[in-house]
């Protein structure tokens, strides 16, 4: 009996999220609207990791906890960032690689992607607004990256559950515009490397592409560990890096997609009711400090 296809995870491509499988099958896209409804199979395992143009399985097929945020066993982890540009493993890649800046509604990140995945990274982190810096080779992108962060206290990660709790009430498009174009105004001031060249700023509003209104979202719900046979549907309403708001009979659910990672899915009848573990989501005191 053949392996049957799992979950990877989720990716951007071409302004659309699309779940990605473990074995040789079409991504599923899914879109603004769409009423989904999958069933999980019998077990979570590892999926394994993608090298060189195809996935490599898990040689021990490892089960994976319910609530585990991800598709990687330990041991698998490590191979994965034993070649990764984020985790400053592989240093000698020949592409473009572009510096931007992230805003997140209450934090502004800086960060690098190859050139020609164009605005994918940028929404698979859930970015509201972005802009590029620069391109040109990787390790001067890396120095224009510690360079912000040193002299302008600039972080190069946010947390999930800050971008969640910013989506709740964003600053306006106009507002985030404002903050990374004063931001971008202070390359004059640094010591810039060779290797990088300035690009003319263009800021980009990704909200309308994720469905978040202007006025943010609020999710009474979310998602916890998946059970065996478990039903998640609902309608789709806002979609957000790998993040799902669904539009459900007991109300807008938010639904984590690492949550299905490593799990079978199989499509059942769209009337199908959720039957999938929740818990309330608190509703969090807003932060007021000031953005840097």
């Amino acid at each position: 009996m053949s392996e049957p296809s799992r979950v990877a995870g989720l990716v951007w491509n071409d302004g659309l999220p699309q779940l990605e499988w473990s074995a040789a099958t079409p991504r599923t896209p899914l879109r603004l609207g769409d009423e989904i409804a999958f069933a999980t199979g019998p077990d979570r395992q590892c999926i394994g990791i993608w090298r060189n143009g195809k996935r490599l399985g898990c040689p021990t097929r490892t089960p994976l906890a319910a609530t585990v945020h991800g598709p990687l066993c330990p041991e698998c982890q490590t191979m994965d960032r034993s070649y990764s540009i984020a985790a400053d493993t592989r240093l000698d890649d020949p592409r473009e690689f572009a510096v931007y800046l992230a805003h997140h509604g209450s934090r502004v990140k800086i960060g690098i992607t190859a050139a020609d995945r164009g605005q994918a990274r940028l929404l698979e982190q859930g970015a509201l607004s972005s802009a590029f810096l620069s391109s040109g080779t990787l390790a001067a992108a890396r120095r224009v990256e510690r360079l912000f962060t040193s002299a302008f206290g600039v972080t190069d990660r946010v947390a999930s559950p800050t971008k969640r709790t910013a989506r709740l009430s964003p600053p306006s498009a106009a507002e985030r515009a404002d903050d990374l174009q004063g931001l971008a105004k202070n390359v004059s001031t640094l010591d810039w490397p060779d290797g990088q060249t300035l690009r003319t700023l263009d800021v980009i509003d990704h909200t309308p592409t994720y469905g978040l209104p202007a006025g943010g979202i609020q999710p009474g719900h979310t998602l916890t560990a998946l059970a065996p046979y478990a039903v998640i549907s609902g309608r789709i309403t806002c979609q957000i890096a790998r993040d799902l708001y669904l539009d459900t009979p007991d109300g807008l659910v938010l639904a984590d997609t690492q949550l299905l990672s490593g799990w079978p899915l199989s499509p059942v009848d769209p009337d199908t009711a959720f039957t999938a573990a929740t818990e309330p989501i608190a509703a969090p005191v807003l932060p007021q400090d000031a953005l840097f």
